[in-house]
């Protein structure tokens, strides 16, 4: 089978063969879909004001799994490259197997911790996915830290299943939990955990990736406190916490000083539903400190005394909410009510549930759609003046909760977060991934209309955004309808639409 380890970065310009491979990163065997045979894929990097030329190869074998694919990268603006942006049947078509694409965009003004994953129905849930950073030369919290490279950019935690995404059933429960690609499942053989090496007295950055596709986990390192710098590509004023629950698709720089005395120390990570605890050490890694020997921890773990709360996460520069200062100060309010149908057992947003409509958005638009009653899927799409101040409100839905949503194309402010009733215009948070909470929540976020694009808002539980919980954004669509995406881009969809079921 094809080892499970994080090899050499690639990136900013290179090639991404999709490919399938059998791996065991708990002990259990199975077929996955992997980004140059490995899992969790290879770190996409690059640096701030750096043009990205990522040529993703689709060499996809196995009918078990989709075939085809499509990659999004997680949290990068797409500012003039909408069709760059990766989400099947909104930007694109999806690439056939044994074709390519090149994903050509420029990252001009952010810096910070991405990821990259299958944007085609459930199949990041197959293991296409990994991390991608995009290193600041200047970051103003660079004198907070001595180690920032590939050894700290932890993708945990990610739930894995032992069935592949299509025979799994609409929302099934995950195996394991895996940290950077390797964990342990109830029942299981004692497979290898992740070891993060550290020298005593030095500050590491940790980037941590929640490259899940369902739980949320609380992430914790036995006897050591984190200082956040870094939400979802934004820099925070630095917070000292000592858990971390970290939703699918969020992102948080962690700066851990390795100031305790040296030895080997339990490494966390919690699920809310699934396997939880730490029997057998599931859900588990090992802080180990280069003197000490390689036996297991022995370390407790403590009740958490400082956790990470979202209202008191602040941003490093620029803080704001735009708007005016109150409930609706907005140009465009909207509230968006999640339900359940129990019947059909799918999801709805006012109403509707997405369905991907076999033209991609992006094409509708081109083609000369430009409200709301022509865009398909009906009810789904929103069309978005530009430069205007967007509220959305996004009241808690039990059922399957909490979600994560996240916002293509955008960070935004979240001026009012889950387990909060008060509202902070000042310097909320900005992100762009938000837990929406449990009922009693109603989660608002703000952002200004300044990308034009069609952009996705989904659940980011991936089983959750297959059953239809998510809308589209078309965002400044006589700017979008302007723009000329390049002739690979024109002929994905001839190609996707000519492939009998058996090639999809």
């Amino acid at each position: 089978s094809l080892l499970v380890v994080v090899y050499a970065a690639i990136g900013p310009i290179a090639d991404m063969d999709i490919v399938n491979g059998n791996i065991s990163p708990d002990g259990f065997q199975r077929a996955a879909v992997l980004a140059e045979g490995v899992y969790p894929g290879p770190l996409v990097r690059g640096f701030k004001g750096n043009t990205f030329l990522l040529n993703v190869v689709d060499s996809l074998t196995d009918n078990t799994m989709l075939r085809s694919t499509s990659v999004h990268w997680h949290g990068l603006f797409q500012a003039g490259s909408d069709w760059a942006d990766g989400p099947s049947f909104v930007t694109q078509c999806p690439i056939a197997a044994n074709h390519s694409f090149l994903y050509r965009f420029n990252v001009p003004d952010q810096a910070g911790t991405f990821w990259y994953h299958s944007h085609l129905s459930t199949q990041y849930c197959d293991g296409l996915r990994g991390p991608m950073v995009v290193y600041d030369p200047f970051d103003p919290h660079m004198l907070r830290y001595d180690i920032d490279d590939e050894s700290t950019v932890i993708t945990s935690p990610t739930g894995w299943y032992h069935t592949p995404a299509r025979a799994a059933g609409p929302v099934p429960v995950f195996d394991s939990t895996l940290i950077n690609g390797k964990g342990r499942y109830v029942g299981g053989p004692a497979a290898e955990l992740f070891k993060l090496n550290v020298v005593k007295g030095l500050r590491y950055r940790l980037r941590l990736v929640a490259i899940s596709c369902d739980p949320n986990w609380v992430f914790s390192i036995d006897g050591h406190n984190f200082t956040v710098i870094e939400a979802d590509g934004v820099n925070t004023q630095p917070l000292v916490v000592d858990s971390v629950q970290i939703f699918a698709g969020q992102r948080y720089s962690l700066i851990l000083q390795a100031n305790q005395p040296a030895g080997n120390y339990w490494m966390r990570a919690n699920p809310n539903l699934g396997p939880t605890g730490f029997d057998n050490a599931i859900n588990s890694g090992i802080l180990h400190y280069a003197s000490a020997g390689n036996s297991n921890p022995t370390s407790v773990q403590s009740p958490s005394v400082i956790p990470l709360l979202e209202t008191n996460l602040h941003p490093l520069e620029n803080p704001g909410a735009p708007g005016q200062p109150q409930v609706g100060g907005a140009d465009v309010v909207l509230n968006l009510a999640l339900d359940f149908d129990l019947d059909t057992f799918l999801f709805t947003v006012n109403g509707a549930t997405f369905i991907p409509p076999t033209a991609p958005v992006l094409l509708q638009i081109l083609s000369g759609a430009s409200s709301a009653t022509d865009l398909l899927p009906s009810g789904s799409v929103y069309v978005l003046p530009p430069n205007k101040v967007i509220e959305i409100v996004i009241p808690a839905l039990a059922i399957g909760g909490p979600h994560p949503f996240h916002l293509h194309g955008h960070t935004f402010d979240v001026i009012r977060s889950a387990g909060s009733s008060s509202y902070n215009y000042n310097n909320p948070v900005r992100r762009d991934v938000v837990s929406t909470g449990v009922p009693g929540d109603e989660v608002t976020i703000r952002f200004v209309t300044d990308n034009a694009g069609p952009w996705f808002l989904h659940c980011h539980i991936d089983w959750h955004l297959e059953i239809g919980l998510a809308v589209v954004f078309a965002e400044d669509v006589g700017t979008v309808a302007a723009s000329n995406p390049p002739i690979a881009w024109d002929q994905l969809c001839p190609i996707y639409d000519a492939l009998d079921p058996s090639q999809l």
